[in-house]
């Protein structure tokens, strides 16, 4: 069932069928070359299981991107709670496979959760962590209207945190 929709792409809740294709994205080292290392099966799992645990505790999370044309899975995106500083913050989170990077399907899904969470959740504020060297993470935060806030030291070093308001 679609949370989102797009004009090319749904976005729906993470399934158990999903773990495989997820894996396929979180186990390829250029992909995950800014987190501290590929994911394993297991950590994967884990992944689409705190999800689905986001999806019953806060009514989000982060979710499937599909191809609507196709219905194929090409990755993740969506909105999870994080604590930056001791304060509760809710960033927009995406991850989509490499074979559809520079199509515009990040800013795409990314442009789609901001207007979600503003417009349905009520939410005035929302940020993204993302490490300094990775310029097309950057590239969509600023795509949406996001601008750099603040560095802050965060799951064991630097990362920029990105934030856009409500208008």
């Amino acid at each position: 069932m679609a949370v989102l929709e797009t004009k090319r792409l749904i976005l729906r809740q993470y399934e158990d069928e999903d773990i495989i294709p997820l894996h396929r994205i979180f186990s390829d080292p250029e992909t995950m070359k800014f987190y501290p290392s590929p994911f394993s099966i297991q950590q994967t799992q884990d992944w689409v299981k705190r999800n689905q645990d986001r999806y019953r505790n806060d009514g989000y999370g982060l979710w499937a991107v599909c191809l609507k044309e196709t219905n194929e899975f090409i990755g993740g995106c969506g909105l999870v709670k994080q604590k930056i500083n001791g304060n509760i913050e809710v960033e927009i989170g995406y991850h989509i496979n490499k074979k559809y990077w520079s199509k515009g399907f990040a800013t795409e899904a990314a442009k789609a959760c901001k207007e979600y969470a503003f417009d349905r959740l009520g939410l005035n504020k929302l940020i993204s962590i993302i490490a300094p060297r990775n310029v097309p993470s950057i590239r969509v935060a600023e795509k949406i209207g996001f601008t750099k806030e603040k560095e802050v030291f965060i799951f064991g070093k630097n990362h920029y945190i990105y934030s856009g308001v409500k208008k």
